[in-house]
């Protein structure tokens, strides 16, 4: 898809000649024959004509208040489980990515016709431990816990720990106007109950449903605020972010547990990854890198605890945006004007001046597709 795409700019910035600068990215930002009409019409490049605008600043809606993190639990790839080893792999650069464990699949069976592929589905990011569940803790039985989806346990114990660690107890939580807010998009497991005498268990209809993911842990804790299941793919997290940072600026809710998760448990939205070229055969994503070859995919769960307060904060949530990319060149590329709006927003709904930015975390695909469009996108929101 993109080399077809790259060599229409190419073709396309032959026949304008020099008068016009067209980007690379040129079909990704101006999809219809209509937004490149327009911009072949005028020597400056025009926005395209769905271009959508920033959202007004929130300060009216914040009153004030900031939303502060309270505590974080974690688990992540190499057996990190908290935020100060974490942050040990990152600053000595530790490689947390492996070949696929035995326990998940193997790579020759799931691929025998295409070494391509099989390099492709060969690494991955992987949990340690991910079966183990302390059930009595949460008051679960062994029949129910054997018929769950591992990441509604892992969901359990880090939103759980998150809490802890923010001050709260089992006491002061029971029947408190606390929120949930869950990115999951993964339903492996859901495959897995199909192929086991598990999937006739009474537990089985829960066990894999997206929605009692976030359940789990309003209804073990007593929790009686928002409780939601946010599935929007990569952006699954980040989205139940803005559920919980809304919940506590609109005063919703008093408190907010915020948590994503992903498990790999079967191969197939690996291979199909594998396929579509998505996905690194050397199991590294260098982003923004001439050696970009795709990406690799990880497992984890990490939850924060947020509360609003009138009094400032080690760590603040300031703005956030949620944005679709709308029109693009097809349904699963980006739109770099659209990256561009959403970033906007953000920065508007933050009361933040672009130029005072010292560190920004991309989305980095790795990808020949991804990289420019996002790269461009960044630069044209921070030097606006």
């Amino acid at each position: 898809m993109c080399s077809v795409q790259c060599i229409y700019a190419l073709l396309m910035r032959q026949a304008v000649g020099t008068a016009i600068q067209l980007p690379s990215t040129l079909i990704f930002d101006y999809p219809t024959a209509r937004e490149i009409a327009a911009l072949l019409s005028t020597s400056t490049p025009v926005a395209p004509l769905h271009r959508v605008q920033p959202s007004p600043s929130a300060d009216s809606m914040h009153d004030g208040l900031v939303v502060g993190l309270r505590g974080m639990g974690a688990l992540l790839p190499a057996s990190i489980d908290s935020l100060p080893s974490a942050w040990r792999m990152a600053a000595c650069g530790h490689n947390t990515i492996s070949e696929v464990p035995a326990s998940r699949w193997d790579t020759a069976s799931v691929a025998p016709r295409s070494d391509d592929v099989a390099a492709r589905v060969r690494h991955g990011g992987f949990l340690v431990g991910a079966e183990r569940f302390d059930r009595t803790f949460f008051g679960v039985s062994a029949a129910e816990a054997a018929a769950m989806d591992p990441q509604q346990r892992l969901l359990l114990e880090r939103g759980y720990e998150a809490l802890h660690a923010a001050g709260h107890d089992r006491a002061s939580l029971l029947g408190s106007n606390v929120g949930v807010f869950v990115g999951i998009a993964a339903n492996d497991f859901a495959e897995v109950l199909k192929a086991s005498p598990l999937g006739q268990s009474v537990y089985a209809a829960t066990g894999a449903a997206h929605s009692v993911a976030s359940g789990r842990l309003s209804y073990v804790l007593g929790l009686q605020g928002a409780c939601v299941g946010f599935d929007t793919a990569c952006s699954a997290a980040l989205t139940a972010a803005h559920g919980g940072l809304r919940a506590l600026q609109l005063r919703e809710c008093e408190a907010a547990v915020v948590a994503g998760v992903n498990l790999m448990l079967l191969p197939g939205v690996s291979v199909s990854f594998a396929v579509a070229g998505m996905t690194s055969p050397r199991g590294r994503c260098h982003t923004f890198d001439a050696r970009a070859d795709g990406y690799v995919r990880s497992e984890a769960c990490v939850s924060v605890a947020l509360r609003s307060t009138s009094e400032g904060a080690s760590v603040s949530l300031l703005g956030i945006a949620v944005r679709c990319d709308g029109r693009s060149a097809s349904l699963t590329a980006p739109n770099g004007q659209a990256q561009r709006g959403l970033l906007l927003a953000a920065l508007a709904d933050a009361g933040v001046d672009p130029a005072s930015l010292s560190r920004m975390e991309a989305h980095g695909t790795g990808t020949a597709l991804g990289d420019p469009i996002e790269a461009s996108s960044l630069a044209g929101a921070v030097l606006s």
